[in-house]
Order: structure tokens, then C-alpha cells, then sequence
């Protein structure tokens, strides 16, 4: 299946469309692949030992993570969707929001921590995404990137193709961390929620053959054993900014 969307659409129409996508998938409720995206993002600030950061939520939608960054420090959340971010704003005073254009807004200050869920694949020029948000953060900041898993989607036979109104350029693994690396140091990499049925995968997730497994290796074990082998619907990885007067960034997943 072509994940791809090939004639752009403006931003007004993008905006549009996202609007009334968030107010029918975020804002009621959140579907068990989204809370575990959380809970990995959740675990690595954690794993940072700092109630004060300043972070940046890009593409908040209904500010659903910026709810749970809270406890972390100071949260600014940004998207182009007016109408969900003005409920989000009655909802959560304590937080930022910003409505306009990640690539063309001057946030005007340095985050510790950026923050993109299932947000890059709707990027057309995705290179210019990663390298603002490196421009967002300080020295040795951190970036927590979560987008669809291009093999993954293109093998479930629930996927349905792009609207119109949306840009739609799935990553693999490989391409994702290609593009992190040329402005960031990979500290892990992961997924989250496996899932297909299509070529290799309707093999490794059978479900026959995993409850034949499950009798000698538990079944959360079997998923965590595919989420390290990037199997999950959402890749996540997290990447650190080079400290300042270091040189360029190195991979070390």
C-alpha cells in the first residue's frame, strides 16, 4: 500500500482537516497504542532526573501529552489547528499553546526537551523538520520522536490511504534514524505495539503460533521481545543535541 501523499495541501486545508481529526480521535479518549507512546516518553524524562524542564510538545493536537509532561517542568505545546488548541487552552492554563507553523514560528527561547508524537510523517520536508527541532533546543537537549512504522502500516490490512488534505510520508527505521543522526546522537531506538499480518509478520504474529509460544514465554515478554526488534506499530526514538563545543553528532544506539 502507497503511504505516501503526493500533491501537497495548503496549510489552511492541512489545519483544517487536523481540527476535525483531533476533536474525533483525542479528545474523548485515547487508544492503547497513543498511552503506550506516552508511557515510554514519560519513562525517558524520568530516566532525566528533572522536575524543571522546558519542553516543547510540536504537533500537541488536544494537548494530550502536554497534560502528562506537566509534572516535568514548564510545557509549551504548538500545532496550526486553532479550534482543538483554544479548548485545550480553557482545559490547561498552566500550559503554552501556540497556534501556528512549527517550521516558520520563532519560538524565542531554547527548550531541554522537544518533544514530536506521530508528527514528522505529516512534514513534507521532513530534514528541515528534524533540524528545527535541533534549533529548539539547547545544548545537550533532548528529542523524543515518535512516528508510524512505515513497514508495519504498509503490512496491516486496516490501513486505509491518505486523505487528500494530509501529508502522509511514513518511516521505516532506517530512514528514521538516518535523518535523526545527521543533527542528533541516537540513545535508543524502539517501538511500541506490534502489529500486521502481511509477509513476515503474518508469520511473527499468528495467532496460533504466539499462543503455542506463550506456553513456554509469557506473552508480554514475546511483545517486548518485537518491540526491541522494531516490530511495533510507532517507532520511538530518543536523541540528545551535542553539548556545546563538542563536534558533530554519533550514533550510539
Amino acid at each position: 500500500m502507497n503511504s505516501e501523499s503526493h500533491n501537497v495541501p495548503t496549510a489552511s486545508e492541512q489545519a483544517s482537516y487536523w481540527d476535525a481529526w483531533n476533536a474525533k480521535c483525542r479528545e474523548a479518549e485515547l487508544p492503547p497504542r497513543v498511552q503506550r507512546q506516552a508511557e515510554v516518553v514519560v519513562g525517558w524524562l524520568k530516566r532525566i532526573r528533572r522536575e524543571n524542564l522546558r519542553i516543547l510538545d510540536v504537533g500537541c493536537g488536544t494537548g494530550w501529552l502536554c497534560a502528562l509532561l506537566l509534572p516535568f517542568g514548564a510545557i509549551t505545546g504548538i500545532d496550526f489547528t486553532s479550534e482543538v488548541l483554544d479548548r485545550a487552552r480553557s482545559r490547561m492554563p498552566k500550559v503554552r499553546f501556540i497556534t501556528g507553523d512549527f517550521l516558520q514560528t520563532d519560538l524565542k527561547e531554547e527548550f531541554d526537551v522537544v518533544v514530536a508524537m506521530e508528527v514528522i510523517s505529516h512534514f513534507a520536508d521532513q530534514p528541515a523538520f528534524i533540524h528545527k527541532c535541533c534549533e529548539s533546543l539547547r545544548p545537550g537537549g533532548y528529542l523524543m520522536l515518535a512516528t508510524q512504522n512505515k513497514y508495519v502500516y504498509e503490512r496491516r490490512a486496516e490501513t486505509q490511504p491518505p486523505s487528500p488534505l494530509q501529508v502522509r510520508k511514513w518511516l521505516t527505521a532506517r530512514t528514521m534514524r538516518q535523518m535523526i543522526e545527521t543533527e542528533f546522537e541516537i540513545l535508543e531506538v524502539t517501538s511500541v505495539c506490534p502489529d500486521g499480518y502481511q509477509g513476515l509478520l503474518r508469520f511473527v504474529n499468528s495467532i496460533r503460533l504466539n499462543k503455542l509460544v506463550a506456553h513456554v514465554v509469557p506473552q508480554s515478554r514475546l511483545d517486548e521481545w518485537k518491540e526491541r526488534k522494531l516490530l511495533g506499530m510507532t517507532l520511538l526514538a530518543l536523541a540528545r543535541k551535542a553539548p556545546a563545543g563538542t563536534g558533530s553528532p554519533r550514533h550510539n544506539a
